[in-house]
């Protein structure tokens, strides 16, 4: 990945919005959790991968990943964001939009290959049960990332017992070589976790 004085940058077509440095466009980790785990842990395999992205709002992370990957699978099921999704990937050609919901995975199976990497940044007290939902799509070996939103996931129990709750429902599911990383630098109450198939 690109990184130039500390910014994380990417080459691809500038859009309407864009923060530029250098001709490039900067990805920013307070407005993007995949920039923040970036810059707080370590870059994600996106270069040339295959990934899909549950919870793409209108695409502005999906836009950077477009930048390096070579096709991103963007599921969104809000209508409004999935308007400028739509309108994102028109100007992406590697930029796959489905309208539907991510717990409903079946619905979208006859469109998505495996992928290299899973993506979810969903804010929905059910997160976790989403995330593994879709783990058929993840190669063995492919990457799994989850940005869990723990205040949707409620506030009766401590963030230690949330995170420990999400860590077990995933390990039962097959995800290995677990790391949990706290983003709350630049997205308050966000960790993420981040294993393999």
């Amino acid at each position: 990945m690109i990184w130039k004085d500390g910014r994380l940058l990417s080459s691809g077509k500038i859009l309407p919005g864009d923060r530029i440095y250098h001709g490039m466009r900067i990805w920013d980790p307070a407005h993007s959790k995949v920039a923040a785990l970036c810059h707080i842990h370590g870059e994600p395999p996106v270069k040339d991968a295959c990934i899909l992205y549950l919870g793409a709002a209108s695409g502005s992370t999906v836009s950077f990943l477009s930048d390096y990957a070579e096709i991103v699978y963007a599921v969104e099921f809000s209508p409004r964001p999935a308007r400028d999704l739509i309108r994102l990937a028109h100007e992406r050609t590697n930029i796959i939009p489905i309208f539907e919901d991510a717990r409903h995975p079946e619905r979208y199976l006859p469109l998505v290959e495996m992928v290299d990497v899973l993506i979810q940044d969903i804010a929905q007290r059910d997160q976790a049960d989403i995330a593994i939902r879709n783990l058929p799509f993840l190669k063995p070996g492919g990457h799994f990332i989850l940005f869990l939103k723990l205040l949707s996931m409620g506030i009766e129990k401590k963030k230690e017992e949330l995170t420990a709750e999400v860590l077990m429902q995933i390990k039962t599911a097959g995800i290995v070589d677990v790391k949990v990383i706290n983003i709350d630098k630049y997205h308050s109450g966000h960790v993420a976790i981040w294993g393999s198939h």
